[in-house]
Protein backbone atom coordinates (compact mmCIF):
# COMPACT_ATOMS: atom_id res chain seq x y z
CA UNK A 1 0.00 0.00 0.00
CA UNK A 2 3.12 2.53 0.93
CA UNK A 3 4.27 1.76 -2.18
CA UNK A 4 1.12 2.46 -4.32
CA UNK A 5 0.21 5.31 -2.03
CA UNK A 6 3.95 7.31 -2.86
CA UNK A 7 3.31 6.46 -6.45
CA UNK A 8 0.47 8.07 -6.64
CA UNK A 9 1.77 11.11 -4.93
CA UNK A 10 4.54 11.70 -7.36
CA UNK A 11 2.05 11.04 -10.11
CA UNK A 12 -0.96 12.95 -8.89
CA UNK A 13 1.65 15.90 -7.66
CA UNK A 14 3.06 16.05 -11.66
CA UNK A 15 -0.24 16.96 -12.90
CA UNK A 16 -1.70 19.10 -10.71
CA UNK A 17 1.47 21.13 -11.29
CA UNK A 18 1.11 20.82 -14.91
CA UNK A 19 -0.86 24.69 -15.95
CA UNK A 20 -4.04 23.84 -17.19
CA UNK A 21 -7.20 25.75 -17.36
CA UNK A 22 -7.93 25.68 -13.94
CA UNK A 23 -4.12 27.93 -13.77
CA UNK A 24 -5.55 30.28 -16.02
CA UNK A 25 -9.03 30.99 -14.14
CA UNK A 26 -7.26 31.47 -10.91
CA UNK A 27 -4.81 33.53 -12.18
CA UNK A 28 -8.03 35.52 -14.06
CA UNK A 29 -9.31 35.60 -10.74
CA UNK A 30 -6.42 37.27 -9.12
CA UNK A 31 -5.92 40.03 -12.42
CA UNK A 32 -9.90 40.89 -11.81
CA UNK A 33 -10.82 40.81 -7.96
CA UNK A 34 -7.01 40.03 -6.21
CA UNK A 35 -6.35 37.74 -3.74
CA UNK A 36 -10.09 38.10 -2.63
CA UNK A 37 -10.90 36.94 -6.49
CA UNK A 38 -8.20 34.12 -6.66
CA UNK A 39 -9.49 32.27 -2.90
CA UNK A 40 -13.03 32.83 -4.55
CA UNK A 41 -12.01 31.15 -7.95
CA UNK A 42 -9.64 28.41 -5.99
CA UNK A 43 -12.65 27.67 -3.94
CA UNK A 44 -14.84 27.15 -6.99
CA UNK A 45 -11.69 24.65 -8.59
CA UNK A 46 -12.22 22.62 -5.76
CA UNK A 47 -15.81 22.58 -5.61
CA UNK A 48 -15.90 21.70 -9.20
CA UNK A 49 -13.55 19.27 -8.49
CA UNK A 50 -15.34 17.18 -5.41
CA UNK A 51 -18.26 17.16 -7.73
CA UNK A 52 -16.30 14.47 -9.99
CA UNK A 53 -15.03 13.06 -7.15
CA UNK A 54 -19.02 12.39 -5.85
CA UNK A 55 -19.66 11.33 -9.84
CA UNK A 56 -16.98 9.47 -10.37
CA UNK A 57 -17.62 7.17 -6.62
CA UNK A 58 -21.29 6.56 -7.77
CA UNK A 59 -19.91 5.43 -10.97
CA UNK A 60 -21.77 8.25 -13.11
CA UNK A 61 -17.91 9.29 -14.65
CA UNK A 62 -18.30 5.65 -16.17
CA UNK A 63 -21.33 5.98 -17.75
CA UNK A 64 -19.94 9.44 -19.35
CA UNK A 65 -16.99 7.29 -20.58
CA UNK A 66 -19.51 4.76 -22.38
CA UNK A 67 -21.77 7.37 -23.78
CA UNK A 68 -20.32 9.26 -26.56
CA UNK A 69 -22.57 11.44 -26.47
CA UNK A 70 -22.69 12.33 -23.65
CA UNK A 71 -18.96 12.93 -23.25
CA UNK A 72 -18.79 14.80 -26.69
CA UNK A 73 -21.35 17.11 -25.59
CA UNK A 74 -20.44 18.02 -22.26
CA UNK A 75 -16.83 18.70 -23.67
CA UNK A 76 -18.54 20.58 -26.25
CA UNK A 77 -19.84 22.64 -23.68
CA UNK A 78 -16.81 23.41 -21.27
CA UNK A 79 -14.47 24.08 -24.72
CA UNK A 80 -16.95 27.08 -25.26
CA UNK A 81 -17.36 28.33 -21.99
CA UNK A 82 -13.48 28.28 -22.00
CA UNK A 83 -13.69 30.26 -25.27
CA UNK A 84 -16.19 32.39 -24.41
CA UNK A 85 -14.24 33.21 -20.91
CA UNK A 86 -10.95 34.13 -22.93
CA UNK A 87 -12.76 36.57 -25.07
CA UNK A 88 -14.04 38.27 -22.02
CA UNK A 89 -10.73 39.06 -20.99
CA UNK A 90 -9.63 40.08 -24.69
CA UNK A 91 -12.03 42.20 -24.94
CA UNK A 92 -9.99 44.83 -22.36
CA UNK A 93 -7.26 45.17 -25.11
CA UNK A 94 -9.75 47.77 -26.30
CA UNK A 95 -10.60 49.37 -23.08
CA UNK A 96 -8.53 52.36 -21.79
CA UNK A 97 -7.45 52.53 -18.49
CA UNK A 98 -10.62 54.69 -17.33
CA UNK A 99 -13.17 52.29 -18.75
CA UNK A 100 -11.26 49.09 -17.54
CA UNK A 101 -11.60 50.42 -13.72
CA UNK A 102 -15.59 51.59 -14.81
CA UNK A 103 -16.11 47.79 -15.22
CA UNK A 104 -14.38 46.22 -12.72
CA UNK A 105 -16.66 48.47 -10.47
CA UNK A 106 -20.22 47.49 -12.11
CA UNK A 107 -19.04 44.14 -12.44
CA UNK A 108 -18.64 43.66 -8.41
CA UNK A 109 -21.67 45.84 -7.90
CA UNK A 110 -23.57 43.25 -10.43
CA UNK A 111 -22.68 40.07 -9.73
CA UNK A 112 -20.70 40.39 -6.13
CA UNK A 113 -18.35 37.49 -4.70
CA UNK A 114 -20.31 34.66 -7.28
CA UNK A 115 -18.15 35.40 -10.10
CA UNK A 116 -15.16 34.01 -9.24
CA UNK A 117 -16.17 31.13 -7.58
CA UNK A 118 -18.80 30.30 -10.20
CA UNK A 119 -15.47 30.83 -13.37
CA UNK A 120 -13.64 28.19 -11.41
CA UNK A 121 -16.97 25.90 -10.11
CA UNK A 122 -18.11 25.57 -14.22
CA UNK A 123 -14.56 25.32 -15.55
CA UNK A 124 -14.40 22.01 -13.82
CA UNK A 125 -17.48 21.09 -14.05
CA UNK A 126 -17.54 21.46 -17.71
CA UNK A 127 -14.40 19.43 -18.09
CA UNK A 128 -15.70 15.74 -18.93
CA UNK A 129 -11.39 15.08 -18.99
CA UNK A 130 -11.36 15.58 -14.81
CA UNK A 131 -14.01 12.55 -14.73
CA UNK A 132 -12.61 10.11 -16.91
CA UNK A 133 -9.33 10.88 -15.24
CA UNK A 134 -10.67 9.40 -11.60
CA UNK A 135 -12.09 6.24 -13.19
CA UNK A 136 -8.89 5.50 -15.48
CA UNK A 137 -5.97 6.70 -13.83
CA UNK A 138 -7.00 6.49 -10.11
CA UNK A 139 -8.19 2.70 -9.80
CA UNK A 140 -4.66 1.49 -11.52
CA UNK A 141 -2.98 2.75 -8.16
CA UNK A 142 -5.38 0.99 -5.95
CA UNK A 143 -3.38 -2.33 -4.55
CA UNK A 144 -4.55 -5.94 -5.14
CA UNK A 145 -6.55 -6.71 -2.14
CA UNK A 146 -8.35 -3.33 -1.45
CA UNK A 147 -11.63 -2.23 -2.11
CA UNK A 148 -11.60 -0.47 -5.08
CA UNK A 149 -14.40 2.18 -4.51
CA UNK A 150 -13.62 3.36 -0.90
CA UNK A 151 -9.59 3.37 -2.00
CA UNK A 152 -10.54 5.06 -5.60
CA UNK A 153 -12.43 7.89 -3.30
CA UNK A 154 -9.29 8.40 -0.46
CA UNK A 155 -6.73 8.75 -3.75
CA UNK A 156 -9.50 11.26 -5.56
CA UNK A 157 -9.65 13.29 -1.86
CA UNK A 158 -5.63 13.28 -1.72
CA UNK A 159 -5.72 14.43 -5.19
CA UNK A 160 -8.31 17.52 -4.17
CA UNK A 161 -6.25 18.35 -1.50
CA UNK A 162 -3.27 18.67 -3.57
CA UNK A 163 -5.03 20.57 -5.78
CA UNK A 164 -6.07 22.73 -2.92
CA UNK A 165 -2.23 23.09 -1.12
CA UNK A 166 -1.42 24.41 -5.19
CA UNK A 167 -4.00 26.83 -5.01
CA UNK A 168 -2.93 28.37 -1.94
CA UNK A 169 0.51 28.51 -2.88
CA UNK A 170 -0.60 29.97 -6.21
CA UNK A 171 -3.05 32.44 -4.42
CA UNK A 172 -0.43 33.64 -1.72
CA UNK A 173 2.57 34.15 -4.26
CA UNK A 174 0.36 35.75 -7.15
CA UNK A 175 -1.03 38.32 -3.89
CA UNK A 176 2.05 39.69 -2.95
CA UNK A 177 1.89 41.29 -6.84
CA UNK A 178 -1.99 42.03 -6.97
CA UNK A 179 -1.57 45.59 -6.75
CA UNK A 180 0.76 45.34 -9.30
CA UNK A 181 -1.15 42.89 -11.85
CA UNK A 182 -4.67 45.42 -11.20
CA UNK A 183 -2.73 48.00 -12.52
CA UNK A 184 -4.46 48.77 -15.77
CA UNK A 185 -1.92 48.62 -18.34
CA UNK A 186 -0.47 45.46 -16.41
CA UNK A 187 -4.07 44.23 -15.92
CA UNK A 188 -4.19 44.84 -20.08
CA UNK A 189 -1.46 42.49 -20.76
CA UNK A 190 -2.36 39.57 -18.61
CA UNK A 191 -5.67 40.30 -19.52
CA UNK A 192 -4.47 39.43 -23.72
CA UNK A 193 -2.25 36.44 -22.12
CA UNK A 194 -4.64 34.34 -20.03
CA UNK A 195 -7.45 35.42 -23.05
CA UNK A 196 -5.26 33.47 -25.62
CA UNK A 197 -4.48 31.06 -23.56
CA UNK A 198 -7.92 30.15 -22.61
CA UNK A 199 -9.30 30.27 -26.46
CA UNK A 200 -6.67 27.78 -26.95
CA UNK A 201 -6.85 25.51 -24.18
CA UNK A 202 -11.09 25.63 -25.45
CA UNK A 203 -10.04 24.81 -29.29
CA UNK A 204 -7.67 22.26 -27.97
CA UNK A 205 -10.07 20.87 -26.11
CA UNK A 206 -12.76 20.17 -28.63
CA UNK A 207 -10.42 19.50 -31.14
CA UNK A 208 -8.79 16.38 -29.13
CA UNK A 209 -9.52 13.48 -30.08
Amino acid sequence: MLVSLASFLVAATILVLIPGPDTLIIVRGLIRGGRRGGIRTSAGVLCGLMVWVIAATLGLSALLRASEFGYEALKIAGACYLVWMGIQSLRSLRRTATEIAAVDVSNTAQTGRSTGFRSGLLTDILNPKIGILFISFLPGFVPDGYPVGWTTLGLASIYVALTAAYCFVLVTAAGKVATWMQTPRIRKRLDAIAGFALVGFGVHLVTEA
